[in-house]
């Protein structure tokens, strides 16, 4: 059996800020490289032997603070099925402007409903799709095998990966806060 650590990046300048990042670039923010080595630090004495991450800096930075540790690490993978959740119209612009605009229960609908998505973005529902096509991936490729693979993932995919693996209803996987400095691990 394989061993997944599944992991968000660090913060970044536009989670301080509680703008809508979503497939936009931000960078991570010093107290966000602290975390990212907080996680090197929790997975140093873990094997990792592949490792995925999403085509965004945030996170390929924190998947390089705890690559530092695992010189075993023989595939370094980019897989954009666990990129951020996409959310269109909204990126770049803060929590504070879309309420102030759209009202609070246009915003939560937005941003923890099921099946709604802003203009051009993605629903939990869409992501729950790629996520599902990612798992499927690894567990026909790495469940025969005793591999360590690391996940640097974002928020809302991790929000997925975590209702799938753990057979979570909506209601309860909607309301998760997924932490900056700490893992999820799974067996496969």
């Amino acid at each position: 059996m394989s061993q997944i650590y599944l992991f968000r990046h660090g913060q970044t300048d536009y989670n301080l800020n509680k703008i809508f990042t979503g497939w936009q670039d931000s960078q991570l923010t010093p107290l966000g490289l602290q975390q990212a080595q907080s996680l090197g630090e929790m997975l140093k004495d873990k094997l990792i032997h592949i490792a995925y991450q999403s085509s965004l800096s945030r996170s390929t930075q924190t998947l390089d603070a705890v690559l530092k540790f695992h010189p075993e690490c023989s595939a370094r993978l980019t897989d954009n099925r666990i990129i951020e959740r996409s959310y269109g119209l909204l990126e770049g612009k803060s929590h504070a402007d879309t309420i102030a605009k759209f009202g609070q229960e246009q915003f939560d609908k937005w941003h923890r409903g099921w099946t709604d998505k802003a203009e051009g973005g993605e629903s939990y529902a869409d992501v729950e799709i790629r996520v599902q096509s990612f798992i499927n991936d690894i567990k026909n490729k790495y469940h025969d095998s005793n591999n360590g693979i690391a996940i640097s993932a974002h928020g809302n995919s991790i929000r997925l990966f975590r209702k799938i693996m753990e057979n979570a209803p909506i209601e309860k996987a909607v309301t998760w806060t997924i932490p900056y400095d700490n893992y999820f691990q799974y067996e496969i």
